[in-house]
């Protein structure tokens, strides 16, 4: 698939890019470039391969709540914006 300078500037119309005359055929051989690799992995031989979803089949992994004590606040806490009773003060967030 080959495209022409009249569809990159179609394309850029619709994105609201303004294109510089010297810009043209450089965003013309990146979206060449793009549409050539596309085509390879449209082509790509998939026969014999078996469709996979993930790498694992591991499904709602949790791990146990354990309650650990910190025993330096004032280091935990020292970046916080604001803290209120030894604890990160946040805005609220529901009403």
């Amino acid at each position: 698939m080959k495209v022409s300078r009249e569809e990159i500037l179609h394309i850029a119309k619709l994105a609201n890019l303004n294109l510089k005359e010297d810009e043209i055929d450089t965003y013309l051989l990146h979206l060449q470039d793009i549409l050539n690799f596309a085509n390879i992995v449209n082509n790509a031989p998939v026969e014999g391969l078996q469709e996979t979803i993930g790498a694992n089949d591991n499904y709602n992994v949790f791990r146990k709540d354990e309650v650990e004590v910190f025993e330096d606040n004032e280091a935990l806490l020292q970046n916080a914006p604001e803290e209120e009773r030894n604890m990160f003060k946040i805005p609220k967030v529901i009403q």
